[in-house]
């Protein structure tokens, strides 16, 4: 590995195969998408397959979830049933983590995500992912939130309950042990 952000020619190798497996498993995740073509695009950008392993690594499941027209990016997102267990735990971000006094959780949502090169889901993002499965159905996770929201000390939150995905607010410096954050990744 000369580059931190660059796996090894064998985790890197098992890393696609595992996602090729997960790809092949979940195919009304990426309708009409071949995964020859997401696998040669992976190949030519290691620092995303660097990301994936990350997202893999802290329990995030990613795969395939479209592709951008705009830009002609593949879309990953974290698709485990549950929010990633090696993510919660977490305040949403850096302001709300420094301002905690006492009981500090180890990290934030924005600045794990950041560490890990991939970005919270939007509601809109999370409310289209939720059309390809049920997540979060006992667990919740951060999303991006709006500056005029943040700027109130606020930060929002979803899951899926009932049949419907649910967007609530808590305070930014809150954590659960049942939150985390799902990412999104172009490739």
């Amino acid at each position: 590995m000369g580059n931190k952000k660059e796996l090894s020619a064998d985790l890197a190798a098992e890393l696609l195969g595992v996602l090729k497996l997960r790809f092949e498993k979940n195919m009304k995740r990426h309708q009409g998408l071949e995964w020859s073509e997401v696998q040669a695009r992976l190949e030519a950008n290691p620092s995303k397959l660097w990301s994936l392993n990350e997202m893999e690594r802290t329990g995030g499941e990613p795969d395939v979830i479209g592709l951008d027209q705009t830009t002609g990016e593949y879309l990953f997102s974290d698709c485990a049933a549950e929010s990633p267990k090696g993510r919660r735990s977490v305040c949403y971000d850096r302001e709300a983590l420094d301002a905690r006094k006492e009981h500090k959780p180890e990290n934030s949502a924005l600045d794990m995500a950041a560490a890990m090169g991939i970005e919270l889901l939007s509601e809109e993002q999370y409310r289209e992912l939720q059309q390809l499965g049920n997540f979060d159905m006992k667990t919740s996770s951060w999303i991006k939130t709006p500056a005029d929201i943040r700027k109130l000390g606020g930060a929002l939150f979803a899951d899926f309950r009932y049949g419907h995905v649910f967007v609530y607010h808590n305070g930014a410096q809150s954590y659960y042990a049942a939150r985390a954050f799902r990412g999104l990744l172009k490739v």
